[in-house]
């Protein structure tokens, strides 16, 4: 696919929601079977939700409940972590290792968390100013808090941070291999295939460049395993009711992520799409409560 197929991505102030809906449609890109992920990673998968949502429809239900929680995403997450989701993303960003100078593309990026702590790294760690972050995300409500989260800051006065509404599952207007390093935090779980995404990673960034994925896991200690999957499945609906009245969308994002694939299961999959993936693959953050994984565009494809 070329870099300029499927014009889906526009560069904000651009689409608005409805209109960038409307194009993905008419470019086919939800049409899909919802066989596609238990058939590209090995694993059924089934469809979303108690099988309520087909997963044909996974991308525009997540996108509705994003709407909603957007301007409390980042804070709400903290809480329902035990304030770990912080942790978890500067561990994270201190596992992409980043050089001076590099170009990030965070993907479902919206809320900035991962560019802030990026560019923290890259400041204090690095003492560089020449790196920057494009940030990509559906869901403009997301991309809009992201922006009020940065605004004011030298980063933005300095144009080191840029906003896109944009595919994860195509990235139709980022060029082939132009970034140095491509990362997703928590945004897999939340696409209808998975494969597209990497497969677009794989595409975007440049030979040699760094894919690093942050995302939900599986903890396999059986004890504290069944604890985690009750937390998610019950607690985190009913705390998010109580202190916010929306326990429907938490608990939507819930069940994305208990239908999400073990992390060895997943771990093949990205090596499947190409990237040179270390060891195991994969580093698990608390036993498994999230899962780093952090691979490389082979310099020459194999």
């Amino acid at each position: 696919m070329s870099a300029t197929a499927n014009p889906s991505y526009a560069l904000l102030p651009g689409l608005s929601r409805q209109h960038y809906q409307q194009q993905q449609q008419v470019a086919g890109l939800r049409t899909t079977t919802r066989s596609s992920i238990s058939d590209i990673m090995g694993v059924n998968n089934g469809s979303l939700y108690n099988d309520t949502v087909p997963i044909t429809d996974k991308g525009q239900v997540m996108d509705k409940v994003y709407c909603k929680v957007a301007d409390r995403y980042d804070t709400v997450l903290n809480v329902l972590s035990l304030f770990m989701n912080t942790m978890w993303k500067r561990k994270f960003v201190q596992r992409m290792a980043p050089a001076p100078g590099a170009r990030l593309l965070d993907v479902a990026g919206g809320t900035c968390e991962i560019a802030k702590h990026y560019l923290e790294y890259q400041d204090s760690v690095n003492r560089d100013s020449a790196s920057s972050v494009h940030v990509v995300d559906f869901n403009e409500h997301m991309l809009r808090a992201g922006e009020a989260r940065l605004g004011g800051t030298p980063w933005m006065r300095e144009g080191r941070v840029t906003f896109a509404q944009g595919d994860a599952e195509d990235l139709a207007n980022v060029p082939d291999n132009s970034v140095d390093i491509y990362s997703i935090s928590a945004g897999m779980h939340n696409l209808a295939h998975p494969e597209r995404a990497l497969s677009a990673a794989y595409r975007v960034l440049k030979p040699g460049g760094r894919f690093a994925c942050l995302e939900y896991g599986h903890v396999d200690t059986p004890l504290f395993g069944s604890v985690c999957r009750w937390y998610l499945a019950k607690a985190v609906p009913m705390i998010s009711q109580l202190l916010y009245k929306d326990g429907k969308s938490y608990e939507r994002l819930a069940t994305s992520v208990l239908n999400f694939p073990h992390q060895s299961q997943f771990v093949e999959a990205i090596r499947r799409a190409g990237f040179h993936m270390p060891g195991r693959g994969y580093e698990l953050f608390q036993c498994g409560m999230m899962v780093a994984y952090i691979g490389t565009k082979p310099v020459v494809k194999i």
